[in-house]
């Protein structure tokens, strides 16, 4: 593995994934792996149940936003998708999912001062509405700061 640079932004996703499905690291890792990576691209993963899972270490690179790997943290919420229709964008997260969210966003904000916090969809080039919400909205609602 490559060796994260520096840490400029903490960037949030989703799994694409129904409600219905409580996947977690193990799932995320297989699928990355049959993508063609090294393992899982993503730092962390926050389950339905708000459990968090750590995947890729998180000094090194991730592999989740193409152009942004060496420079920043790569965290997932399982979900984001409608049950009824895989294409189809939906904040479906759990009490338990924003609850974790926050804890983490915050100790990674007192770790790295400096990072932006960014919606997966938020990164030039990114036609997909990964993570399913628009994340300065949620931090400026959660009052998420250091």
């Amino acid at each position: 593995m490559v060796t994260r640079s520096s840490t400029e932004f903490l960037i949030i996703h989703c799994t694409a994934t129904r409600p219905s499905q409580d996947i977690g690291r193990d799932s995320v890792d297989a699928w990355h792996r049959h993508r063609g990576f090294l393992g899982i691209g993503y730092q962390y993963i926050i389950r339905r149940s708000g459990e968090l899972e750590i995947g890729r270490a998180e000094d090194d690179a991730g592999a989740h936003a193409r152009g942004y790997n060496h420079k920043s943290i790569g965290i997932a919420l399982v979900g984001g998708v409608t049950q009824d229709d895989i294409e189809v964008a939906e904040d479906n997260f759990t009490p338990e999912q924003w609850v974790s969210l926050k804890q983490l966003v915050q100790g990674l904000l007192h770790k790295y001062p400096e990072a932006t916090v960014l919606g997966h969809r938020d990164l030039a080039g990114v036609t997909k509405e990964c993570p399913s919400f628009d994340v300065q909205e949620w931090l400026t609602e959660a009052s998420v700061a250091l």
